[in-house]
């Protein structure tokens, strides 16, 4: 059994007052580096064809175990028999109340988006060594993977210490927690239709795809 504080399925309004914490009040946090910047980051991160009827909607945390057994075991044959063939477009939310899955995922959306994707990859296949490792700091542990997606340390400290950017990130797991009754992860839409949890395989997830169009 895992002893990490880390939920695998979190809930996300539970979060909050560690997260108020942590932000205090809006008046009081760290300006963003730029406000075009905070939006590129901020911006909606969707992959396949744009003409598709199908979009495909996922909510996760780069620190929950469901995402990555989802990411490393359904996710790659989802995107070559789907996302690459045209058949859908696949949009990526992120939603996480913990601060090292909400730095993982500043990280990841600091990158160009053409590395996003493989970046997300990278994390969930490794997730058991960088994030629930007993020895040393996880941060630390994320920084020395983001290395070797060229983020340097101190644009790595850069990030992590940008807490207009965190800050509104959270706000917009919050607003979609509202907006959806998103209470863990994963959580998935198929245009209108909603499934809360792991499809666990490729199969359900093409059932539900066909359903939609």
């Amino acid at each position: 059994m895992n002893n990490s504080p880390v939920l695998s399925r979190r809930f996300i309004l539970g979060a909050a007052p560690a997260a108020a914490a942590l932000f205090g009040t809006t008046a009081h946090a760290q300006a963003p580096s730029g406000n075009a910047l905070l939006a590129q980051r901020l911006s909606p991160r969707i992959i396949g064809n744009p003409n598709a009827k199908v979009l495909v909607q996922e909510w996760f945390s780069l620190t929950c175990t469901h995402c990555a057994h989802f990411a490393t075991e359904e996710f790659p044959e989802i995107k070559a028999k789907l996302i690459d063939t045209g058949k859908i477009r696949y949009q990526f939310h992120d939603f996480t109340g913990d601060q090292v899955g909400l730095t993982a995922a500043m990280v990841a959306r600091a990158l160009p988006e053409e590395r996003y994707v493989p970046f997300l990859e990278a994390l969930f296949s490794s997730q058991m060594q960088w994030a629930f490792n007993r020895e040393g700091d996880p941060i630390e542990r994320l920084k020395q993977i983001s290395a070797l997606a060229g983020i340097s340390s101190s644009d790595f400290d850069a990030i992590h210490n940008d807490m207009g950017y965190m800050q509104a990130l959270f706000e917009q797991v919050k607003k979609d927690s509202e907006t959806y009754n998103i209470t863990g992860t994963p959580y998935f839409r198929f245009n209108n239709t909603t499934l809360d949890g792991d499809p666990d395989t490729y199969a359900h997830f093409a059932e539900l795809v066909a359903k939609a169009s």
